[in-house]
């Protein structure tokens, strides 16, 4: 999903022949081609020591939906150098209720749980999820408290992390989702690799320069 008309060229879907892992390898990406260089490092939140990489998704982009299972089995191979978080993106301001859903699920401690739950109410299920009053009573509907659930999502820590979100999405220059930031100075996404899949063998190889500049 392109920021300027949120939809993807078919490429971002994987439609295209992937490059092969002894492909990628033997020919290493490519700055300014297969991925971007930030001109001004953004912030990392992760540890010392570790590498940080964020995904940066919206809970309606259909192709977000469809690399979630991907990016989960990629997540959980991830070794323990990596530090790896999602932030959801606002292009506009009706973005902003789904942002909070996501924030408030990541203050009960429920993102694991609910993750595929919420992609799977609007896009399997064609729930509409765009309101806050909406998205309270789904939540509440799906087993969360609908009064601590309610408490988070009007809180001032989830507002707070919607505007590191934006600085985040600024700073790493976000031209669509899926889209994926490495160690505050990369950024990937499907159009530029080509493909979503390959995009996390970008990433993977990222990961080993900025341990190597570390």
């Amino acid at each position: 999903m392109k920021r300027r008309d949120f939809s993807l060229a078919a490429t971002s879907l994987g439609l295209l022949p992937l490059i092969s892992p002894a492909q990628a390898q033997g020919q290493a990406p490519k700055a300014g081609s297969d991925y971007a260089v930030l001109d001004k490092r953004a912030p990392v939140d992760a540890p010392a020591g570790k590498v940080e990489v964020i995904e940066f998704f919206w809970y309606s982009c259909p192709h977000c939906n469809a690399f979630e299972p991907t990016l989960e089995g990629w997540a959980r191979k991830l070794p323990a150098h990596v530090a790896f978080r999602r932030v959801p993106v606002a292009f506009q301001a009706s973005f902003q209720p789904q942002q909070k859903l996501y924030y408030a699920l990541e203050a009960m401690g429920k993102v694991d749980e609910y993750q595929r739950r919420v992609f799977n109410a609007i896009h399997q299920q064609r729930q509409n999820l765009s309101g806050d009053q909406q998205i309270i009573d789904w939540a509440a509907a799906n087993g969360l408290d609908k009064d601590k659930f309610t408490e988070q999502y009007k809180s001032f820590s989830v507002a707070s992390k919607i505007q590191r979100a934006k600085q985040l999405q600024d700073a790493y220059q976000v031209a669509g989702v899926p889209s994926l930031g490495i160690a505050g100075r990369w950024y990937v996404d499907g159009e530029m690799a080509r493909s979503m899949e390959r995009a996390l063998q970008i990433t993977d190889y990222l990961v080993g320069e900025a341990r190597k500049s570390a």
